[in-house]
C-alpha cells in the first residue's frame, strides 16, 4: 500500500498524538482507588493491551520516520535554477524565513531618532543602513520562501512511500 509524503507527514503527526494519548492513558490503567478491604475493578482495556498497542505504534513511527528520510533525501525539487533534496529544501526555507525576520527587524527601525539623555547635549540614534532596504529585503525573502514552502508542498504531493495506513484510516 502506498500513500504519498504528504499524507506520511500527517500520519506521523497522528501517530505521535496518539502515543502521548497512550502514554497518559497508562497512569489511569495502572492504578484505582478503593475502600481498604474491597478488590479493584479490573479494566476492559489492560495495560498488557495498552502496552501491545504502544509498541506497534512506536514501530510504525520509527519506519514511518524512516520513509520520510529516504524519501526526503531521493527526492529533488528545482529552486532557482538549482536542483536540491527535499531535505536541503525544507532547510533552505526555514532560513529564508530566519533571514526576512532578521531584515524585518532591522526594516522596522527608524534612520534616525531622538536619544533620550539626562545631559545637555541633544543626541539622536541614527542607523548605519538603510532600513527601507531591510524592509525590502525582507518582504522579498518571505516571497522566496514561501515560493519554496510550495514547490516542496507540491512535491510532498507526487512523491509516494510505501507504508500501510490502514491502522490509522
Amino acid at each position: 500500500m502506498t500513500i504519498n509524503l504528504a499524507e506520511a507527514v500527517k500520519l506521523k503527526s497522528i501517530i505521535t498524538k496518539r502515543i502521548q494519548e497512550r502514554t497518559i492513558q497508562v497512569h489511569s490503567l495502572t492504578h484505582a482507588i478503593i475502600e481498604k478491604g474491597e478488590q479493584p475493578k479490573t479494566p476492559d482495556y489492560t495495560l498488557k493491551m495498552l502496552e501491545a498497542e504502544l509498541k506497534e505504534l512506536r514501530y510504525d513511527s520509527r519506519k514511518l520516520d524512516a520513509l520520510i528520510y529516504r524519501a526526503n533525501i531521493d527526492n529533488t525539487i528545482v529552486f532557482k535554477d538549482e536542483e536540491m533534496p527535499i531535505v536541503e529544501a525544507i532547510e533552505l526555507a526555514s532560513q529564508l524565513r530566519a533571514e526576512a525576520q532578521f531584515c524585518k527587524n532591522l526594516g522596522s527601525e527608524e534612520k534616525e531618532a531622538f536619544y533620550h539623555n539626562s545631559g545637555d547635549a541633544i543626541l539622536y540614534r541614527v542607523a548605519l543602513y538603510d532600513p527601507m532596504t531591510y524592509r525590502n529585503r525582507a518582504n522579498e525573502l518571505e516571497k522566496e520562501a514561501h515560493r519554496l514552502s510550495n514547490l516542496i508542498n507540491a512535491k510532498n504531493y507526487q512523491v509516494e512511500i510505501e507504508f500501510d495506513d490502514s491502522n490509522y484510516f
